[in-house]
């Protein structure tokens, strides 16, 4: 009796032992936020706030050549850069189980993200993001009038100044006034260069797509129709009513959207 007791009590702690072994090498899930274009990983600074207190683990990392990092502007600065800020990021840091979320121009970004490293990522998260697919570029998918104006920018090697802030749905005086401080040109051969995608678009990940619509760009609205008409991808689609901007406008919301969207 003594030695089935003295069995029972191994098995029982070899299991515990087990489980808990199993627990601690559970992945935790990381947000990576990448920031679209003209502006740094200061605009994610209020979710960036609320995922950390609700115990995720954050990144906002500043593109090279704006936010803090303006002073490494340069002409040879493009897509293929930005792609590989993110991806040096996450090989840096060692992270695994990314939410990936691109903003506005970053759509472009974190899908050359998934295409060269989808093993890190578990999901890739577009907010109110250009979907620019393989050989596409960010102005390739502009309108005639406003591709030919960025077109004469590239060949001039100008760089692209900010939009007026109204365009981002900011209208608080005070918040216009820190934006418009903190805003930088962006590189202009970030928008030029083509998407090169060796596999298929998305690389296999779930893809989610964030709409923002009050007020809707008219060429986020074209993004946002594109995913829901896709049946290829299976696209997730949620709608904000707020402007482009919304990681400032509504970053509660946002940041619960985010924390919704992490598998259990």
């Amino acid at each position: 009796m003594k030695k089935i007791k003295y069995l029972f009590f191994i098995v029982f702690f070899i299991n515990i032992h087990v489980f808990t072994f199993a627990q601690s090498q559970k992945k935790e899930p990381v947000f990576v936020l990448v920031h679209g274009a003209w502006h740094g990983g200061w605009c994610w600074s209020d979710v960036s706030k609320n995922l950390t207190q609700k115990g995720y683990k954050v990144y906002t990392p500043t593109l090279t050549g704006l936010g803090e990092r303006k002073h490494l502007i340069n002409n040879d600065v493009n897509l293929d850069t930005h792609i590989q800020d993110i991806v040096n990021l996450i090989e840096m840091e060692d992270l695994d189980h990314v939410y990936l979320v691109g903003h506005s121009y970053a759509g472009a970004i974190i899908a050359g993200v998934a295409d060269r490293i989808p093993e890190k990522l578990t999901k890739l998260i577009f907010l109110d993001a250009m979907i620019v697919e393989n050989g596409q570029s960010a102005i390739s998918l502009q309108p005639d009038g406003v591709r030919q104006i960025q077109e004469e920018n590239i060949k001039r090697k100008e760089h692209f100044e900010p939009f007026d802030v109204s365009l981002f749905g900011v209208t608080d005086p005070k918040i216009v006034t820190s934006i418009e401080k903190r805003l930088t040109p962006q590189p202009f051969n970030t928008f030029a260069q083509k998407l090169k995608l060796i596999h298929p678009y998305g690389n296999g990940l779930p893809l989610i797509y964030i709409a923002c619509t009050h007020p809707q760009l008219p060429i986020m609205k074209e993004m946002s129709e594109k995913v829901q008409k896709d049946k290829k991808h299976k696209w997730q689609h949620i709608s904000l009513n707020t402007g482009h901007d919304a990681m400032i406008t509504i970053p509660n919301e946002l940041s619960d959207i985010f924390i919704s969207l992490i598998d259990q």
